[in-house]
């Protein structure tokens, strides 16, 4: 006959290890929620420093198609070089423009962004840069929400009318060029799905 203090010990014992397992698993699972976590909110810095967006939806939806910060720096910058350009010149005041919502974003001279983008104020970008941006941003507006890429257009237009302005009519007071005003409304309506 068996023992049933051994029965019941051997069944306690088994209880207690599956009850260490389950909270065992649920710690690992909890510490890695946590982890995930600090890693977006860093991450959600790292692109709202590069990207000057700061809208918490735009942001999080970004790191959900897993875009990174040097994605954003890209996205961020085309439309500025690209107004900047838009008339077939960039004077010093655009040029300082772009270079100043570089430096706001966090783009250091020195780094690959940095030197790319002085690149294109030194010497007009192909036009293919931009269908490029245009391609890459509608496909993204797809997959976010309305007030997302709402948020995203306004940031980005922002910026692209601050250098538009920069640049000024006769004797610098606001006047935005045709030319500009046109590349605007082209941005403009990239954000449309």
């Amino acid at each position: 006959m068996a023992n049933p203090t051994t029965g019941d010990s051997v069944f306690a014992a088994a209880g207690a290890a599956l009850t260490d397992q389950f909270f065992k698993s649920r710690d690992q699972a909890l510490l890695d929620k946590m982890r995930k976590t600090r890693r977006s909110t860093e991450m959600k810095a790292a692109l709202a420093e590069v990207a000057g967006i700061h809208d918490d939806h735009v942001l999080q939806k970004l790191i959900e198609l897993e875009v990174n910060p040097e994605m954003v720096a890209a996205i961020a910058l085309v439309p500025l070089v690209a107004v900047a350009w838009a008339d077939g010149t960039l004077d010093a005041k655009e040029r300082d423009a772009v270079l100043a919502a570089a430096a706001a974003q966090g783009i250091a001279s020195g780094s690959v962004e940095y030197g790319l983008l002085a690149s294109w104020l030194v010497q007009k970008p192909d036009p293919k840069l931009l269908d490029a941006w245009q391609l890459y941003v509608h496909g993204l507006c797809r997959k976010m929400s309305e007030p997302e890429r709402l948020g995203l257009k306004r940031d980005i237009l922002e910026r692209a009318r601050a250098v538009a302005a920069s640049s000024g009519g006769f004797l610098g007071v606001g006047k935005i060029s045709d030319a500009e005003k046109d590349m605007l409304e082209t941005i403009e309506t990239t954000f449309t799905i």
